[in-house]
């Protein structure tokens, strides 16, 4: 069988630290090793002048000093250099290859949710990921993921000023992390915190400004003299707001034109967004009739979502081979094994990707 881990022989990986966290640099950089010649060139004696015009001499041991303190500048300066492997290998037991387990953290930092966020594809997703962990996981990550976490928040909120995409899912995250930090913050004692709680507080002052600044936010008109959403014929914007599966945004588009509120009122819209996201049983335990007497599909698929979750759906997930046990994105794909990889393939929801790294 082959031996498919790192060599357990090998002297292991350098890291060094920079404003995303600690992250794993290149065995081999070229420009490395142009920096590695100059510094060869350079004689066992340096002379500096200093402001009082004296000479020092330093030895060999401070000029080899002096070529790691720039190796190291230039790693930390230049993010060419560094492995950024899109997936990750979960395992949750030592093993003779492996030793240890994977943490939140840790794929929490190699899955690389910054670059995430600019694909729109996954732009929910990786705000619904982040919206479970403010709830319940944020004090199992490491203070390198803590870091990365609020890195990346920032980015999140940043894109939504400047595009103005989706400001309601980013004011539920900022809420609900808002209302764990307090917790938190209050119960510093009986919690497990990472860092001064100085720091924790600076970001919850950075939360409440940008919650200011969400709220703030003012649409931008779109100044467009061609075919606009309003001169659509009435079948296409129904069928429009039959292929939306949140309630809120049949809300949010009907409140565009007179017509779209027409339509979003549909009886039948509202009715299949029910039978799309719940049970028939689920009907039976909370009707809510009309004052007419019928059923007010409206109301029940708000009061049912009190109840059960409904269904998510995004345009791109991580995915996990059961083959090879690696979480990664499927565009970017994994070092996998087996013969038919397509087979062993499944999309992970954001609770299911919470999940895997409970122990």
């Amino acid at each position: 069988m082959p031996f498919l881990g790192q060599d357990w022989r090998s002297p292991g990986w350098r890291w060094v630290k920079t404003e995303d966290g600690w992250k794993r640099c290149e065995p081999f950089s070229p420009a490395l090793e142009d920096v590695n010649n100059q510094l060869k060139d350079i004689s066992h004696t340096v002379i500096i002048t200093g402001d009082d015009e004296d000479e020092a001499i330093y030895s060999t041991e401070d000029c080899e000093f002096a070529a790691k303190k720039r190796k190291k500048d230039h790693c930390m300066n230049n993010t060419q250099c560094f492995y950024r492997e899109k997936w990750i290998y979960v395992h949750k037991e030592s093993t003779r290859e492996r030793h240890g387990y994977c943490t939140l953290g840790e794929a929490f930092n190699r899955l690389d949710f910054s670059s995430a966020i600019q694909d729109i594809r996954r732009f929910n997703y990786v705000v619904k990921l982040l919206q479970l962990i403010a709830k319940s996981q944020l004090t199992s990550l490491s203070g390198a993921a803590q870091k990365n976490y609020f890195n990346i928040l920032d980015k999140i909120v940043r894109k939504v000023m400047e595009d103005q995409y989706n400001p309601r899912l980013i004011k539920d995250l900022l809420q609900d992390l808002s209302s764990t930090l307090c917790i938190l913050i209050r119960g510093v004692g009986k919690s497990v915190l990472v860092g001064n709680i100085n720091i924790w507080i600076c970001r919850l002052e950075t939360i409440l400004l940008w919650q200011q600044q969400l709220k703030n936010l003012q649409m931008n008109k779109q100044v467009n003299n061609g075919l606009t959403l309003i001169d659509l014929p009435l079948h296409t914007l129904r069928n429009i707001l039959h292929r939306l599966s949140d309630g809120w945004d049949v809300i949010t588009l009907g409140q565009v034109t007179p017509t779209l509120y027409m339509l979003s009122e549909d009886r039948q819209l509202w009715k299949k967004l029910c039978q799309y996201h719940f049970a028939e049983k689920q009907f039976c335990r909370h009707l809510v009739p009309s004052e007419e007497g019928h059923i007010d599909w409206k109301l029940m698929y708000f009061a049912l979502q009190k109840y059960y979750p409904i269904k998510e759906q995004y345009g791109d997930t991580l995915h996990f081979c059961r083959h090879c046990s690696i979480l990664f994105w499927k565009d970017t794909g994994h070092p996998c094994t087996a013969s038919d990889p397509d087979t062993c393939l499944m999309p992970v929801s954001p609770q299911h990707f919470i999940d895997l790294f409970k122990f």
